[in-house]
């Protein structure tokens, strides 16, 4: 074997020797490339044979165990302890239950308020409100008693059940003012005298009271998902008297991704004046019953969120059997247009507004005892704006709207003469309520700041603009109104707010009709600026100071045709927090 080894190694020498010699011999040619060689896909050649595995190199690894050996070592080092670093944590304020506030300043000016709560277990509550705000008034312009005086109460028990939350509200509240605001000429063509006889004559004072009483109901479970229900009984002091009785259920449950919610309405008002303004002897009564059914359903897609539906009442009319069948808008939608920055809103609502005795009360105190109450009919309000956020501090609101109402209600001053005879509020000194078929157009933006956690701003404003269909003007509604405030902590005891109001001018009508006069017009009650300033001082978690300087340009404004306000207010007071 061996040998024939030997001998191979010795010709494969010999051969590559002889081609060596031939490879010399070649004598110096250029070689002429005609075409290259350019290979093609059908030039290679596929391997048709699989590779064996070598399964030598791939056996079963060894499994290698490590053991340690340990043994003591001796240290002399000694650690320190270690100590966790304080962090210094704000004491949490503690939540006062009960609080009790008393004010006084001039004009004889008193104002109290008292609110207690207290827990029966861990389910019951009860609670209750005392309120009072009252000025022997003073006004340099008011020949009549110009007095005031607002005191309610109310008291309240509800529960916090696991399935059901309720609870119970009884109300009551007595008002007293008095028809001040007689005309700048009253009595002009009379004697000294006879004037001075027939002003001190008139009896201003009207008073109203009134009981509440109502109820909320909601379910953590089912398609209930609350009821809310009230009545009121409001009178005063000439034997009217209203009632009123609200229930509103709402049922809510969701189908598919959609939240479907349906609020049912009852919605009851009747009363009576005992005369009427230009016939005494007449009565006058008024009684309304609103049904109503309001679907709707919100849809969320992406960026949009749609809010659908509709309100349809069927309004009896109790005194003259004229009942209305009513069909109104309810669509909303928004679209972030650039995440919480910009959100555009647009959409169409409408409603049937149940107008009421105490509710015009609570606008305007000063109305004769002699009105025809109806409701409104809010056809449509069609509206479109912006909101969002100018930084994370700062947010802003515009909008434009365009409603379309009928029988909407207006305050204008009574015909009045200076009969002796005359009711006490039929000298001039009253109002009366007109209805009238309106348009209005509307602009409002706001802008809200909180520049710290000590500074906050904010400012909103309205241009409006009335088209009546049948009186001349839009009484006593201003087109211009804004409104600014500004409340800040100078340190961590004293803080302070200023806030300014601006309203714009508005009109009235006059009739004076006695011998030898007879006088009637437009009248416009001028624009007015308050401005209003706070200062407090937090002597404890429980006991804080302040003080409030009101109408601080001392102007004797009208907000109301012959009805000057109080001039400069100061009041001094403090406020006491505590628990049972």
């Amino acid at each position: 074997m061996s040998s024939r080894v030997g001998l191979g190694i010795l010709f494969l020498l010999i051969s590559q020797f002889s081609f060596a010699q031939k490879k010399e011999q070649i004598g110096n040619e250029t070689v002429n490339v005609v075409k290259p060689y350019t290979p093609k896909i059908s030039d290679a050649s596929k391997v048709k044979e699989v590779g064996e595995l070598d399964d030598e190199g791939n056996t079963k690894k060894e499994v290698v165990k490590y053991t340690i050996f340990s043994f003591p070592v001796a240290s002399t080092f000694t650690p320190s302890k270690g100590k966790a670093e304080g962090v210094e944590k704000e004491k949490q304020a503690h939540l006062f239950k009960n609080y009790a506030t008393l004010g006084l300043g001039n004009y004889g000016t008193l104002i109290g308020e008292l609110f207690v709560n207290h827990d029966l277990s861990n389910t019951d509550y009860v609670g209750g409100m005392f309120r009072h705000h009252s000025s022997q008034g003073g006004i340099k312009e008011a020949r009549l008693d110009d007095r005031f005086y607002d005191t309610s109460l109310d008291l309240m028990y509800g529960s916090n059940q696991k399935d059901i939350s309720w609870n119970l509200d009884l109300g009551m509240q007595n008002q007293i003012y008095n028809w001040y605001g007689l005309p700048v000429n009253f009595a002009n063509t009379l004697s000294l005298d006879d004037r001075r006889s027939l002003i001190n004559s008139i009896d201003p004072k009207q008073a109203y009271t009134t009981i509440s009483l109502g109820g909320n109901v909601a379910f953590s479970d089912g398609i209930v998902n609350k009821v809310s229900l009230k009545y009121n009984h409001f009178t005063d002091m000439f034997n009217s008297s209203e009632n009123r009785f609200f229930i509103k259920p709402t049922v809510a449950f969701d189908v598919m991704d959609s939240a479907v919610k349906t609020d049912f309405i009852v919605d009851y008002v009747g009363g009576s004046f005992e005369k009427n303004y230009l016939n005494n002897v007449q009565p006058l009564k008024y009684g309304f019953t609103n049904f109503g059914v309001s679907p709707s359903f919100v849809m969320l897609e992406q960026d949009w969120t749609l809010t659908i539906g509709a309100a349809i009442f069927y309004s009896l009319d109790n005194q003259n059997s004229n009942n209305k069948f009513l069909v109104y808008p309810k669509f909303n939608a928004s679209y972030k247009v650039v995440g919480d920055l910009m959100i555009f809103y647009a959409g169409a609502e409408g409603d049937l507004k149940q107008n009421s005795y105490q509710d015009f009360v609570g606008v305007n105190p000063f109305l004769s005892p002699t009105l025809f109450v109806a409701p409104t009919d809010q056809q449509y309000d069609i509206f479109a704006g912006l909101k969002g956020k100018l930084s994370n501090n700062v947010s802003y609101n515009v909008r434009g709207s365009y409603t379309n109402e009928r029988n909407k209600a207006l305050f204008k001053s009574n015909i009045h003469d200076e009969n002796p005879s005359n009711e006490n509020y039929e000298y001039g000194n009253s109002f009366q309520v007109v209805y009238d078929d309106m348009r209005t157009l509307r602009f409002y933006g706001e802008l809200k700041a909180d520049f710290s956690d000590n500074v906050t701003f904010g400012v909103n404003g309205s241009f409006s603009s009335f088209k009546n269909a049948s009186q001349n003007e839009a009484w006593n509604l201003p087109t211009v109104k804004v409104n600014s405030n500004l409340d800040f902590n100078i340190t961590k005891k004293w803080f302070a707010g200023v806030n300014v109001f601006y309203v714009g001018e508005r009109k009235d009508f006059t009739v004076i009709d006695f011998q030898p006069m007879y006088k009637e017009g437009i009248v416009t009650l001028k624009s007015y600026f308050d401005l209003n300033a706070n200062l407090g001082y937090n002597y404890s978690d429980r006991l804080t100071g302040f003080i409030r300087a009101n109408n601080i340009t001392n102007s004797g404004y009208q907000k109301w045709q012959n009805y000057p306000v109080q001039g400069f207010q100061l009041v001094l007071g403090a406020n006491y927090k505590f628990d049972f």
